[in-house]
């Protein structure tokens, strides 16, 4: 698939399924800790399998216990949840909103076995990412098909998963992002305003992760993916001059990852150019949750007071009712079988039933653990 052919919308936007009537919405999300001594025990589930010692994850757990413990990601997501279910009630949708988390509760397995006592069968799936690549999109597929198989060695009735597409293009999340960025522009003294940056930022990921793919024109989807939706933002909000940058890199120094980092580029940006003042959109995430506000509001924050550069840091759009009603658009597109919203030219995944691949080779983590 190259970058200007679309996954077919038909049936499902690339599925092959046929329009369907879901009898459940569950909001999937990566979970987080709400209180301190639920960081290390949360941070084992993060890494399992890769023999991280306790000493270490207490040392990584820095950021949640300069904040009691307290990850703001489970209360965002139950934020986004009201505003859900005021949308669909609007809408005049009788549709049950679950929650589930891959590491922390309520797990997702907490959500299926209620859904199993409340006889739902049929379920569309919102994962908390715009994106593509293997931490953004397949791993939630492999989320839902250990769900799947959890269903199984319950005992339960067959339940059906389908994970809604990826929306990075999607007119609503453009138009909320767009606003965020006038709204931050507005707050820049306007003296400044001629030495002022755009900056867009998402979680940097090895360079690795960002090349698996199907297709020579599939590759780096992730990163392509965040770019083309920045390009879409900068240009709904007038914006003619903006930098990607990559925040919330960790891991061996020596791996490649995404770059530039966010702080490296702001320091650059000011010694070079001159720049006085960076406006800051975290367009890769949904919500303010640690990676937002310790990267940000906390590391980048302090840099550039040293240098005495003004940061103006965009809200996200997970908290807007514009943002629930993209949500319930992607439902609708799926039961009513319409034509998939989108603005930009790089290539969309559809949506994925149970779990499975949405394209044949896409994301294919089986190829980059081989390859290490």
């Amino acid at each position: 698939m190259t970058e200007t052919q679309r996954t077919a919308p038909g049936a499902g936007f690339g599925t092959g399924q046929a329009p369907s009537t879901f009898d459940a919405l569950l909001v999937l999300s990566f979970g987080g800790p709400e209180g301190n001594e639920e960081v290390v025990p949360f941070l084992e589930n993060v890494t399992r399998g890769r023999g991280i010692p306790r000493e270490r994850l207490e040392e990584v757990g820095e950021h949640y216990f300069h904040f009691d413990g307290v990850s703001p990601l489970n209360a965002l997501n139950r934020d986004i949840i009201a505003n859900l279910e005021s949308e669909l009630k609007d809408r005049g949708h009788n549709l049950p909103v679950y929650f589930g988390n891959r590491n922390w509760h309520p797990f997702g397995t907490e959500a299926v076995d209620q859904m199993a006592k409340d006889g739902v069968r049929n379920v569309a799936v919102f994962a908390t990412s715009a994106w593509g690549g293997y931490s953004a999109c397949r791993q939630y597929d492999e989320d839902i098909t250990k769900l799947r198989d959890y269903v199984a060695d319950k005992g339960y009735p067959e339940i059906t998963f389908t994970k809604l597409r990826q929306f990075f293009d999607h007119p609503k999340f453009v138009g909320e992002m767009a606003d965020v960025v006038r709204e931050a522009y507005a707050e820049v003294a306007e003296e400044k305003l001629p030495k002022t940056r755009m900056l867009f930022t998402a979680h940097s990921v090895p360079t690795a992760h960002d090349s698996v793919g199907g297709a020579e024109g599939d590759k780096h989807i992730y990163s392509r993916q965040v770019a083309e939706a920045s390009r879409l933002v900068a240009e709904a909000a007038g914006v003619k001059e903006y930098d990607l940058v990559w925040q919330s890199r960790s891991g061996n120094p020596s791996t490649p990852w995404l770059e530039p980092d966010i702080v490296d580029r702001t320091t650059e940006i000011h010694k070079n150019d001159g720049i006085e003042a960076v406006v800051v959109c975290p367009i890769g995430f949904i919500s303010d949750h640690m990676e937002v506000i310790w990267d940000l509001d906390s590391e980048l924050q302090d840099a550039a007071d040293e240098m005495g550069v003004s940061v103006h840091r965009t809200r996200t759009a997970g908290p807007s009712q514009r943002f629930a009603s993209l949500i319930i658009d992607l439902v609708d597109e799926l039961e009513q079988g319409s034509q998939p919203e989108s603005l930009g030219n790089v290539t969309v995944q559809g949506c994925t039933v149970n779990g499975a691949p949405c394209a044949e080779g896409c994301c294919d983590i089986w190829s980059l653990k081989k390859a290490h």
